[in-house]
């Protein structure tokens, strides 16, 4: 009887390990889908087109930052996963399988609160289901996805709000140029000091960041 409960306790042990090792496994793809990481990389990457930079800031660059915004934006998110997931399971107060569900319901309620009512309806009627009557009921399986729509659709909304300054120097320099018959001068080589130099000025930086993160919090 000892021998079969030790073997018990030694499998139970061992699915734990399983299950929280394929929580970190999933911790990247979770970054990307269930937090504002998405909105804030594509709008950043989108500055960096919008300026005439292909590779300035290098993506490593961008990538951290958005990183860094995100843990920044869902600060108390992830104070609370921290406490009530986190911290339990690495003390062993918390079953690796409660774990997943405690932060599942944490991450779903930032989310959801997140979410277009358009983008959730247009998800449930897709998987054939009817919104209920709480939103803990929806299943996680829609909210990220419906999620996702809406976090893309802010992004491209402050995606074109950068470009129209940048594009109207384009238009500017170009319409310059060809005033002056400067038509082989490349209109690039002009516009994008001006860019910069404007940029710069504006405390372009600071300003996209709290776009971003006036968003979130």
């Amino acid at each position: 009887m000892v021998d079969v409960a030790l073997n018990g306790a030694g499998v139970s042990q061992a699915v734990n390990i399983v299950l929280a090792l394929t929580l970190v496994a999933l911790v990247p793809g979770m970054m990307v889908v269930m937090t504002s990481f998405t909105r804030i990389v594509i709008v950043l990457s989108m500055l960096r087109h919008a300026m005439g930079m292909q590779e300035t800031p290098p993506n490593v660059v961008l990538i951290m930052l958005a990183a860094f915004l995100t843990l920044l934006s869902m600060g108390s998110t992830f104070e609370k996963l921290d406490q009530q997931v986190v911290t339990p399971l690495y003390e062993q107060h918390l079953p690796a399988s409660a774990a997943l569900k405690q932060g599942g319901a944490i991450m779903k309620e930032y989310m959801i609160g997140r979410t277009r009512e358009q983008d959730m309806n247009f998800v449930l009627g897709i998987a054939g289901k009817e919104m209920p009557d709480s939103a803990e009921a929806i299943s996680l399986l829609h909210v990220v996805p419906a999620f996702l729509l809406s976090e893309l659709r802010l992004a491209f909304q402050i995606g074109f709000v950068i470009f129209l300054p940048f594009l109207l120097v384009d238009i500017i320099v170009s319409s310059v140029l060809m005033a002056m018959g400067m038509m082989m001068v490349p209109p690039v080589s002009i516009a994008l000091p001006i860019k910069i130099l404007m940029f710069v000025l504006i405390d372009g930086w600071t300003l996209v960041a709290r776009a971003v993160l006036s968003d979130s919090m």
